[in-house]
C-alpha cells in the first residue's frame, strides 16, 4: 500500500499589523495582570522586589511589588514568581475580560472596515512595501 503524503500547514506569505496590534494587545492585558506593568516596563523596569523585617511585629513585607520586571525575576525568583501568582488570581477576572473586549473589538471592527482596510493594502502598502506586509 502506497503511504499517504503528510498535508503541510500553510503560513501566511504576508505579515499582518493589525493581527501584529492585536497580539500587542493581549499581551499588555496579560502584563499588566500578572505583573503590574505593561510590556515596556517589565522588559526594562529596575529590579526593587524584597522583604523588609517590620522589629515591632516581627514578619515581613514585600517592597516594590507594585511593578514586577525582568530584573526582579532574575534577583528574587521565589518572591518574584509568587508575587505574580498572587496578582493572576487577583486580576484574573479583568484579564479575562479585556481579552474578550478585545476579541470582540477586532473582529467586529475588521468586519467593518474591510473594503477601507483593503483599499489601503492595495494603493498603499503593496507599492510602497511589497506585498509581505499588510493592514
Amino acid at each position: 500500500m502506497a503511504r499517504r503524503k503528510t498535508t503541510r500547514t500553510r503560513r501566511r506569505k504576508s505579515f499582518k499589523l493589525l493581527n501584529a496590534l492585536e497580539s500587542l494587545t493581549y499581551a499588555e492585558i496579560l502584563s499588566r495582570g500578572v505583573a503590574g506593568t505593561g510590556i515596556a516596563g517589565f522588559i526594562s523596569g529596575s529590579g526593587d522586589l524584597g522583604q523588609n523585617f517590620i522589629a515591632s511585629s516581627g514578619d515581613y513585607e514585600t517592597v516594590g511589588a507594585d511593578a514586577i520586571s525582568l530584573s526582579d525575576i532574575v534577583q528574587a525568583p521565589g518572591l518574584a514568581t509568587s508575587t505574580m501568582a498572587m496578582n493572576l488570581q487577583k486580576n484574573i477576572i479583568p484579564m479575562a475580560i479585556g481579552a474578550a473586549t478585545t476579541a470582540l473589538t477586532f473582529n467586529v471592527g475588521k468586519r467593518l472596515l474591510r473594503r477601507p482596510i483593503n483599499n489601503i493594502n492595495q494603493n498603499l502598502m503593496r507599492p510602497l512595501l511589497g506585498s509581505g506586509i499588510k493592514l
